[in-house]
């Protein structure tokens, strides 16, 4: 095959971004069940996202707690809330599971393409961006901070031009800005990102490491300094304006909140889940310690950076992948191109990228991923189940309380309710307008005040029954075996109205 390759095999023949972006594709679609039922908060999601698109307004006051009615609520999550729930409207979960591997799967496209810049190698980019693909895996979840791999990319790309010779390239700063501000709270990466880059051009510049043919220090930081500027600008074009940023660094800031966050927390590397991003690690640290050829320090820099926030919080560690892995396909090439002189399998590989790159020269290659995309929705609307186990995309009835919610829709209890915290979103999703929660998992709102309420409530700490008379609760829905669930009965003579193996519901 070669540049003469037939029309319509340009079209369908896939170049190896694409084919990146269909095996990623898959990957999500293949997962869906877990990505739904891996924590409590898609509910909450898809219950504010409904209520925005049938009122037409985005709320600014909490109407969804009977606990914090009527108290400021900052959307900072807003447009991604309404995307998942257009998405489910039309195809149910399957639609939001579809939006999910739509965003991943192009977040790694973009992380190829930056990984192929300066004509590196083919077989490097495909082993480091896969690598990059599975690390991030662990924190694939149907909820908002998806949104933030596929900008962070862009965001890394617009960086990186901005540094090489498309120094008017400043404007895809802002422009990415505006709806990342609008997708997730994580829009502060963008900025912590922009300012370590720039502190890594700027060693290079003093030091003299400019490489020839970039763009003169004094140009580089005038278009630096302005996308900053605009970007920041734009990211106050949201429903809360200044305030998003309030919240965001008070959320970050507030200790308690965030140690009592799992994702917030270190990375237990005993856990299986994490082998890949200490290979990552592993193989990036080899690489930089071998290489001979400089680095970019803005690249290198920025790595550094998220490798900190990633072995500080776990979350962290996807978005440490789209940011380091071009650099290790960088120091991967160079250690490929030194080692041609005197390794045979060196060379094939060179050779081999070589001649996927004549390849590609004529293939375009879209017909296959719209395709995938058609099939796939049609599939899911006429009944289908990619999923691994064949249980189609629902909320498992062993992790949420979803029998128990059938059988309130037929028995609703009057007044007030406490709910378990992490079933909050989901009880939105099933009860709300009729019924508000006690709490959910949206912690940044509910502070640390109302969290150590329910704290108190759910270990049974002193005072335990004072929170329950305070808000005026009247039935309470549980986990089976919680101590909580027993001493309503035992110490309060509440009654079970209902009970099975995931849910107890009690009342006054």
């Amino acid at each position: 095959m070669n540049n003469q390759t037939p029309k319509f095999l340009q079209h369908i023949l896939p170049t190896t971004g694409i084919f990146i972006w269909m095996v990623t594709f898959f990957g999500v679609i293949l997962l869906g069940p877990k990505m739904i039922n891996i924590d409590g908060d898609l509910g909450r999601h898809l219950t504010l996202g409904g209520t925005m698109i049938d009122s037409w307004k985005i709320p600014i006051q909490d109407i969804f707690s009977h606990t914090m009615t009527g108290q400021p609520l900052t959307p900072h999550e807003w447009l991604s809330q309404v995307i998942y729930a257009l998405a489910e409207r039309i195809l149910g979960l399957n639609g939001v599971i579809l939006v999910c591997a739509l965003v991943i799967a192009t977040s790694f496209w973009l992380v190829y393409q930056s990984a192929r810049a300066e004509d590196r190698s083919v077989a490097m980019a495909i082993l480091v961006t896969f690598l990059a693909v599975v690390t991030s895996s662990l924190h694939w979840l149907a909820r908002p901070h998806i949104f933030t791999f596929l900008l962070l990319a862009g965001w890394m790309l617009a960086l990186t031009k901005l540094r090489k010779r498309y120094s008017r390239s400043w404007w895809l700063l802002p422009v990415l800005m505006l709806p990342w501000a609008n997708l997730h709270g994580a829009f502060l990466a963008g900025f912590v990102t922009w300012f370590v880059y720039g502190i890594g051009v700027a060693w290079d510049s003093f030091w003299n490491r400019t490489a020839q043919g970039e763009n003169p220090p004094l140009r580089f930081w005038q278009f630096y300094f302005l996308g900053g500027f605009t970007a920041f600008l734009a990211s106050l074009l949201n429903p809360a304006g200044i305030g998003i940023w309030k919240t965001s660094l008070g959320y970050i800031g507030n200790q308690y909140l965030v140690s009592h966050t799992m994702e917030y927390l270190s990375p237990n590397f005993h856990n299986p889940g994490f082998l890949p991003f200490l290979l990552f690690i592993g193989v990036l640290v080899i690489v930089l310690g071998l290489s001979k050829k400089r680095m970019d320090s803005g690249m290198l820099f920025t790595s550094a950076a998220w490798l900190i926030m990633g072995l500080y919080s776990a979350r962290n560690i996807p978005l440490f992948a789209i940011v380091a892995a071009p650099l290790l396909v960088q120091g991967l090439s160079d250690l490929l191109t030194d080692a041609s002189s005197h390794l045979r399998i060196a060379q094939k590989i060179i050779s081999m990228d070589a001649q996927i790159r004549r390849i590609e020269s004529s293939l375009k290659g879209m017909l296959l991923p719209v395709a995938c995309i058609v099939i796939v929705a049609i599939g899911f609307q006429l009944g289908a189940r990619f999923d691994l186990e064949k249980r189609g995309n629902s909320f498992d009835p062993q992790v949420f309380p979803v029998e128990a919610v059938n059988w309130l829709e037929e028995n609703p209890q009057e007044g007030e309710m406490f709910n378990y915290f992490t079933w909050g979103g989901y009880l939105l999703y099933r009860q709300f307008p009729e019924k508000r929660v006690f709490i959910d998992a949206q912690t940044d709102f509910y502070g640390e005040e109302m969290v150590r309420k329910y704290e108190r409530v759910i270990d049974l700490q002193e005072g335990w029954e004072n929170i329950l008379a305070e808000y005026r609760v009247d039935w309470a829905i549980l986990p089976m075996n919680a101590a909580s669930a027993h001493a309503l009965q035992s110490e309060l003579g509440w009654k079970i109205v209902y009970e099975d193996s995931t849910a107890v519901i009690l009342h006054r």
